[in-house]
């Protein structure tokens, strides 16, 4: 590709909206209506990265490139970009932009609020704009909310509310039955800007909050239900326990049945049983007339059967 026969793009410079990346530029003048723009980006640490290819917009955001290609934009990176323009085979010199760090340049968003009324206060319920990268609470750890609010068409004489790190308010000594305006800006330590200011938005206060003794009269109230409940249990328990837990008696027939004796065989079989007759065999032992000789084997063994039928004769 041929470089430098076409004319230069103009007004070179990144940006950054709620912590995205993003390179603008102007077209060269009497410009093709064929002229494209590629661009690439670079940190402090790296050579530059091919960003956008062959766009015909005046402009690249780098945060929505695929990471799977282009490495992650990091909320606390200082980047530097540049673009240069093509016609056919041939392409202008690159025109470097300056450079910026995202958390202390980026241009924080406007927060999202809401107001709740409750009696005569109101609730300032507070959204943090959403970052193309991380969060802001992430990424500014000491953020704080400055809430701006006053009497509607009397914003001269407003009141200030500062370096709140809740994200819910309650506005207090407000007049009942008023309608009430109110503003929020975040600041940051990191960025020296704080961010673009919430749209406005309006509550009307009701009535002031109810007396003590409406609190007073609700409690007597519950307490004297609760004691005439226990009463009527006291007086009526009989009744209630009988409806609760009825008294059913069972028909004559039933009770004469449940109670009548057993008649079944095996149950009678069982009853008059008794135990059975041992039965045995009587044993004799003949000895000859052999002379034995005390204390030898025959009449040790002859001892042995004697003693085997004292043993026999005690079980029976």
């Amino acid at each position: 590709m041929v470089s430098g026969n076409v004319s230069r793009p103009t007004n070179v410079h990144l940006t950054s909206y709620n912590m995205n990346l993003v390179l603008r530029w102007n077209s060269p003048k009497g410009a093709d209506s064929n002229l494209v723009y590629t661009t690439q980006y670079k940190t402090s640490v790296t050579n530059y990265i091919e960003g956008c290819v062959n766009i015909s917009t005046l402009e690249c955001d780098f945060t929505r490139l695929s990471t799977s290609v282009h490495p992650s934009i990091i909320e606390y990176g200082k980047y530097t970009g540049r673009v240069r323009a093509q016609l056919g085979s041939e392409s202008s010199d690159w025109v470097e932009s300056d450079h910026i760090t995202l958390d202390k340049d980026t241009i924080i968003g406007s927060p999202n609020i809401s107001l709740i009324s409750a009696g005569a206060t109101i609730e300032v319920s507070i959204t943090d704009p959403v970052f193309a990268v991380s969060a802001l609470r992430n990424v500014y750890i000491f953020a704080s909310y400055n809430i701006t609010y006053w009497k509607d068409s009397q914003k001269e004489k407003a009141k200030y509310i500062s370096n709140i790190q809740q994200n819910r308010v309650v506005l207090h000594d407000l007049d009942p039955w008023t309608k009430y305006c109110a503003q929020v800006q975040i600041n940051t330590e990191t960025n020296p800007n704080p961010s673009k200011p919430s749209r406005t938005v309006c509550e009307i206060t009701t009535s002031e909050e109810p007396s003590p003794w409406v609190a007073a009269l609700v409690t007597f109230v519950f307490m004297a239900m609760a004691v005439a409940l226990v009463v009527v249990a006291v007086v009526y328990r009989k009744s209630i326990f009988h409806f609760l837990c009825p008294k059913d008696a069972l028909p004559q027939h039933f009770k004469e049945y449940l109670l009548a004796p057993p008649n079944s065989t095996i149950y009678l079989a069982m009853r008059n049983s008794h135990p059975p007759e041992e039965i045995y065999h009587q044993v004799s032992i003949i000895a000859d007339n052999t002379t034995v000789e005390e204390g030898g084997p025959l009449e040790a063994a002859k001892t042995t059967c004697s003693k085997q039928r004292e043993i026999t004769a005690g079980e029976r």
